[in-house]
């Protein structure tokens, strides 16, 4: 039943237009800002607005009236009669069913929207390759049968390709928005690729995870014993299974007795190895040493020194050639170190190969770089096993207790194995064996791609190349961080996907948030646990979706 909630004002000083127009409502009538409402128009058409503003206003002519009226500021007066009032509302034109878009008229009833006609409204009827993204809450504080839960959808050609790719997440930190959001998001395209039948080998996605933060991630798929029943019914309402993501492999960087390189529990490790789903992975200096420039990612080397120490060691000058582990390349940086080293390296200087030896002394005594794998204990070289991944394959490689520069060591190895085997450098992998879709998946993004980040950082290189050829070549950027203005332009630019989480007053003064509605930007300084705004190109406004809570281990 059509509930007519008010009627179109339109003013000498606020006119309707095209896109926006205005009504007047019950003082007690509860709208909330991303609320569809309809409205009669022109040739039996109906036009769509979502709600924007709604704003309070009486016959009082100024504040002064206002106090004296109270018995000149006395909080308690009771006024004889109550002021005559109303709530009118600023709507932002989103649609029209017969695509008529002259204003609305002065006096025509506005009413709430039923299911079907919010999905005309915000272009949801008619998306093609539906993935799942959440669901809409409208109309709360209304009438239990006014109110509409409605799942949405993307098209997922808008998501990991070939019509767009690459999501980004921000928000303040600690609120369990931007990676649960990321992993809800990720479950649903793993459930999508694993249960519809016209996936083919064209569109399957495989996902690598990076871990950042303790033990978040390290058990995904173990299930949620403290998911309510609730929970699991949204996520049948949603089309989904409640199970947890399936198909996991866990790659924890190799501990000794004197380090330990991670924040997972022996005996889980140990559980997991036994299961034949973890690995140690370690780094040899015959396979790996190319990848040293990766440990200069935050170091600012404007006269291109440190790169030209790495380009005389990768291309074995000097006594490098001979060189085949960690130690005997240390002892040799140390050579070099001394005053009147007599190398053929005449135009590094001695000052140079000390800076260099500072930056990676530290990091190289890590047991993770290392002699040997030892296949029988369960070890391997990142690369090696990364470039085995298999379609609906979920990779998750733990980096949560490095420090900064091996964090960025090792993301930067991930991307470098999953271009290069997308480009089809791996002579030994055959095309038919390598995922369509490789999902990379990284919280902290200001630590890589932020503004603040050197221009040579090779990993900053990286990830622009991604953000602007990874959907021609099938890798999928997903990426989460608190500031999303500190971010690099051309790294946010070529995401077609964006979510807010929670953000604070500072952060949305910034430039990136110039086009969102000004009530839009204070909800997002009050969205709560489970919530966020949501921007894909699908989309006719912004919107205001809830996703579920985990289904996989939460660490307490």
């Amino acid at each position: 039943m059509k509930k007519i909630i008010g009627k179109i004002a339109a003013t000498e000083k606020q006119p309707t237009t095209i896109d926006e127009f205005f009504f007047w409502t019950s003082k007690d009538m509860i709208l909330n800002p991303f609320d569809v409402v309809k409205v009669g128009h022109i040739n039996g058409s109906t036009t769509f607005g979502v709600i924007e503003e709604i704003s309070h206003i009486t016959d009082t002519p100024g504040y002064l009236t206002s106090y004296i009226s109270s018995d000149f500021g006395d909080v308690n007066a009771q006024t004889n009669t109550q002021r005559i009032g109303m709530n009118y509302v600023k709507a932002k034109v989103v649609g029209n069913t017969g695509n008529i878009y002259i204003p609305v008229r002065d006096g025509e009833k506005v009413s709430f929207a039923n299911a079907e006609e919010i999905k005309q409204a915000l272009g949801l009827d008619k998306i093609k390759n539906k993935l799942v993204c959440g669901y809409l809450e409208m109309y709360k504080g209304v009438e239990e049968e006014v109110k509409v839960t409605l799942p949405i959808h993307f098209n997922s050609y808008f998501l990991i390709g070939p019509e767009g790719a690459h999501l980004n997440i921000s928000g303040i930190s600690g609120l369990a928005a931007k990676t649960s959001y990321a992993m809800f998001l990720l479950k649903v395209l793993q459930y999508d690729c694993l249960t519809k039948s016209e996936n083919t080998s064209k569109n399957d996605v495989a996902i690598v995870i990076l871990n950042v933060k303790g033990r978040d991630l390290l058990a995904i798929d173990e299930p949620n014993v403290d998911l309510k029943k609730e929970d699991k019914q949204i996520y049948r309402m949603l089309g989904l299974d409640d199970n947890p993501f399936s198909n996991v492999t866990y790659f924890y960087p190799y501990s000794d007795n004197t380090i330990s390189n991670t924040f997972a529990q022996r005996a889980d490790i140990e559980a997991q190895i036994e299961l034949n789903k973890a690995f140690k992975y370690k780094y040899i200096f015959e396979f790996d040493k190319d990848n040293l420039d990766l440990l200069f990612s935050n170091v600012d080397d404007s006269t291109q020194t440190m790169e030209s120490i790495i380009n005389y060691i990768i291309s074995e000058q000097g006594k490098f050639g001979t060189v085949r582990n960690w130690s005997d390349f240390l002892e040799e940086v140390d050579e070099h170190c001394k005053v009147g080293s007599t190398s053929r390296d005449k135009e590094i200087t001695v000052s140079s190969w000390r800076k260099f030896k500072r930056i990676i002394k530290k990091t190289l005594n890590n047991p993770i770089f290392a002699n040997r794998v030892s296949g029988q204990d369960r070890e391997t070289r990142l690369q090696d096993s990364l470039k085995n991944i298999k379609k609906n394959d979920v990779f998750v490689v733990d980096i949560a207790k490095f420090d900064e520069g091996m964090q960025s060591f090792v993301f930067g190895d991930v991307m470098r194995t999953v271009y290069d085997l997308q480009l089809g450098q791996f002579e030994e992998i055959q095309q038919e064996q390598i995922p369509s879709k490789i999902i990379i998946f990284i919280d902290e993004l200001n630590k890589y791609a932020s503004t603040d980040i050197p221009k040579n950082s090779p990993i900053l290189r990286q990830i622009i190349d991604i953000a602007e050829r990874g959907r021609s070549l099938g890798i999928i950027l997903f990426s989460a961080e608190q500031f999303k203005s500190a971010i690099h332009d051309r790294v946010k630019g070529n995401c077609s996907t964006h979510a807010y989480g929670r953000t604070n007053v500072i952060e949305m003064s910034k430039n990136d948030y110039r086009f969102i509605p000004s009530v839009y930007k204070n909800m997002m300084t009050r969205l709560k646990q489970g919530e966020c705004i949501i921007q894909n190109p699908v989309f006719r406004s912004l919107l205001n979706i809830k996703f579920p809570k985990p289904l996989y281990k939460q660490f307490k």
